[in-house]
Formats: C-alpha cells, structure tokens, sequence
C-alpha cells in the first residue's frame, strides 16, 4: 500500500462548544470541540473505540474508550481544567511528564510535580491524515519549546496516531535540545488506566524482590492510613501479592513499584491487565529508550487508576534524589530523545497470545 500524508495545521480558533467534524478518513473521523471549561479537544474515532485529546495542552490524552468500554482511570475530574498546576486538573489517560525534571519534588527541589510537560501551552498543534502499511490512520502531533534564559531551550514533539480498525494507539515523544551546550533530561509517559477487581497484571518481568521494587518514601501529598506500611512491608517480600488486584488490598493512598522490564527480541516489554472476562489493558515500550518501568496504583474512593508501566528516565523521586542515584540524563548541544510505545484495549483472543508470548520471554534463559 502507497504511503501518503497530509497535515492540517490547527488554531484554538477552530474550536467551538458544538463539536464540529474536521475530516473524515475513510473509517475514521475526526472532530473539534471545547469542554464547558474552555480547554480545547480533539475527538478521534475509528471502528473500535475513540481518543479525546488536549491538542493545546500538554497535548494530554484525557480519555481513552475501546471495545465497548472506558480504558481511563476514575478520577475527581469530569472535564479537564484550564490551569498548569498537575493536581488541579488530573485525571487524563496519559500526561507527559518532564522535561527538566520529573517526579515528585523533595523539599529542597524547585521543581513543580512532575515537571512543566503536563499541562505545557503547546505553540503549535496540528493533525496528520496519513495511510501506510497499516491502512489508513489519524495522529495529532504538535511543538512545545521550552526556553529559560541561561537554563535550557529545548522542543517537545509528541505523535499519537490511532489506525483504522485497530484498538491500539502508538505513541511518540521526541525532545531536542536547542543549545549547543549540554541539557539535564528526565521524562516519564504517565499512563492511567482503570483498574478492575481481580484483574491480574501480567508483565514480562520476573516479579521477585530484586525486581519489582516497591517504593518505601512517602511523598509529601500522601496521607497514609493505618496498616499502610504494613502493606508496603508485605510487598517489599513479596512483590507478586500485588499481581491479582483483590478488592481488599489497600492501595491508598498509592503504590509505587519500579520494575526491571525484559524485552523480546524486537526491542519491546510488555504488561497488561487482563480482565475477569479475558480481555486485557495493553502498553508496550523500549527499555532501550526508557529504562526505568514505574508502576503506579491507586485505588481509593474518589480515585482509580492503575499505570501498569509509567516508561521513564528515571523514577520518579524528584530531580535531586533521581540526580544523586545517577538518573538523570545528560543530551549534548543539539542531542535528540526519542521514545515510543504501544497501548490500548486487547480482545480475549489477543490477550491470551500476548500472555503466551510474556510467559516465553520470562521463561527463557
């Protein structure tokens, strides 16, 4: 099949509070819309499912829904809000997070929670009508620089592509640095999915202490409840009580593993939460790009949400105790990250060949 594109440069002003078709693309559709709170959206469906978008800011996906069924954390946020602060308007399906620093901040740390990414004023956004080997596809992609004087100056370039007929989402984030001179680099795709009861999480890492970590710091927005370090100290032991996500186990506040990701012979790691019914939750990454594999639960009554693997730099502690592990990346003059990942809904069918396939890649020796 003939490869061809086109790119559709797109202004808040296209947006209205009716929402109004742009394009449609054989199966796929999409279409502009502002929320009642005036934050810009961008709706893309296909046969399966469908995105919604921040395209102007932080380029977030705020809601994911896919073979029949919402794959986005619960959250105390029905609409996204227009403000830069990361806990005033938290509850989207995946939230860039960086790029000078990431994590949450310690007391001597400067930085905000998880960096300027996530709610970032992106200065340019635009949507991508293409078809490729896979058929015919839609993606947003858009421009954020970032520039403080004497400091940094560098250019975020995220890509979320959604392809006729497919439940999955392929996701892109590429930072370049502008200076000549060398910049400090921390990033984190913050990936939210709900959490089931008895959903079991199957991921190819061997879930030993050695390498599914539990984080034993609490952060300062925590507020622990009793029999909470207990919990964390149950983990620590052993990691793989965590693996069936039983109603009574308390994740709340949160929990915060970091895991030791295997990779098949593509380059790729993989984790899902398969549900009662067979079906799965997918996310799929390079540890060769994005070393450290976070995992985040969080189940309390006015949050739900499950980051089965939160692909990072780094974990997320804050830049000062990421800097003195040696987590911090260093991109020369002119130096380019880029990352990519797979995620979205599997069918029971799927599930079950990607089980297969994470059980022969922990297997192998």
């Amino acid at each position: 099949m003939e490869s061809s594109q086109t790119t559709i440069r797109l202004a808040p002003s296209f947006f209205t509070e009716r929402e109004k078709t742009l394009v449609e693309h054989g199966p796929l559709t999409a279409s502009l819309f502002r929320f009642d709170s005036g934050v810009c959206a961008l709706r893309l469906r296909n046969e399966l499912g469908q995105l919604v978008l921040l395209p102007f800011q932080g380029q977030q996906i705020w809601s994911a829904e896919f073979l029949g069924r919402n794959l986005t954390m619960r959250s105390m946020f029905a609409e996204p809000r227009p403000t830069r602060q990361y806990l005033e308007t938290y509850g989207g399906f995946l939230l860039h997070c960086g790029a000078t620093a990431m994590g949450v901040p310690s007391k001597e740390d400067t930085h905000p929670l998880h960096g300027e990414l996530p709610n970032a004023p992106y200065q340019e956004a635009h949507l991508v009508v293409g078809t490729d080997g896979r058929g015919p596809y839609l993606a947003l992609g858009g421009s954020y620089q970032h520039t403080v004087a004497f400091s940094c100056n560098y250019v975020a370039s995220p890509l979320v592509t959604l392809h006729a007929g497919s439940s999955l989402i392929n996701v892109s984030m590429t930072i370049a640095n502008l200076k000549r001179t060398e910049m400090e680099l921390m990033y984190m795709a913050h990936v939210n999915f709900l959490p089931v009861d008895n959903g079991r999480l199957v991921y190819s890492a061997l879930c030993t202490p050695e390498h599914v970590r539990v984080r034993r710091s609490i952060p300062s927005h925590v507020r622990p409840k009793p029999g909470y370090v207990e919990f964390l100290d149950r983990l620590e032991r052993e990691p793989a009580l965590h693996n069936v996500l039983a109603p009574d186990l308390l994740f709340d506040p949160e929990v915060v593993f970091t895991i030791d990701y295997l990779a098949d012979e593509e380059g790729w790691a993989h984790a899902m939460q398969v549900h009662p019914d067979g079906s799965a939750d997918y996310i799929r990454h390079r540890p060769a790009e994005l070393e450290k594999g976070v995992r985040w639960i969080c189940r309390t009554p006015d949050q739900d949400a499950l980051g089965l693997v939160l692909p990072a730099t780094a974990e997320p502690e804050g830049y000062l105790a990421e800097k003195a592990k040696g987590n911090v990346k260093v991109l020369p003059g002119g130096g380019v990250l880029r990352c990519e990942m797979e995620m979205g809904a599997l069918t029971p069918e799927a599930a079950a060949s990607m089980e297969a396939r994470i059980s022969a890649l922990i297997a192998r020796p």
